[in-house]
């Protein structure tokens, strides 16, 4: 299919929280396709719809070389603490220490409406929590501490 542009932060569809799928339609196929072949990349690890500019519930992941997606994500669980750096492809540049969850498990369903289970620890549990927030319409600076955000809106602000 086609590797897409991927949206920058002030763009509003960042901001917007995602609709959810209602039907598998070859729109939501191409979709698909499209986030998988633009996650496809060396170090991309996540990306959900909206960085593309789609407001669906839809993200691809690329970990450890296992490239996949999901549809309608939910979050049931989460346990530990991890801190650490994270960045994210509508932030270029910017990398800050984050506060997540260690692990994570989301639900979801695939192409064929059939539900799916992804879950992890690490980067994988990190990049399901960071590619959730954006269907939420959330960037990972929401998260920083105090000082460290107010450092990443002014570097924001400088076009940096």
């Amino acid at each position: 299919m086609a590797i897409r542009t991927i949206r920058v932060v002030p763009d509003p569809v960042l901001r917007t929280p995602c609709d959810p799928v209602k039907t598998i339609t070859p729109a939501v196929r191409s979709l698909v396709q499209d986030l998988v072949d633009t996650v496809d990349d060396p170090g991309r690890a996540g990306l959900s719809a909206n960085q593309i500019g789609v407001g669906l519930r839809v993200f691809s992941y690329n970990i450890g070389g296992k490239v996949g997606y999901i549809i309608n994500p939910v979050i049931d669980e989460t346990q530990g603490e991890q801190y650490g750096e994270e960045g994210c492809l509508s932030l270029p540049n910017l990398w800050y220490p984050t506060r997540r969850a260690e692990y994570a498990k989301a639900h979801g369903i695939n192409l064929d409406g059939q539900t799916v289970t992804l879950e992890g620890r690490g980067i994988m549990g990190r990049m399901i929590q960071h590619e959730c927030d954006h269907l939420d319409g959330h960037v990972y600076i929401d998260r920083l501490e105090k000082e460290a955000r107010r450092k990443a809106m002014r570097e924001l602000r400088s076009g940096r």
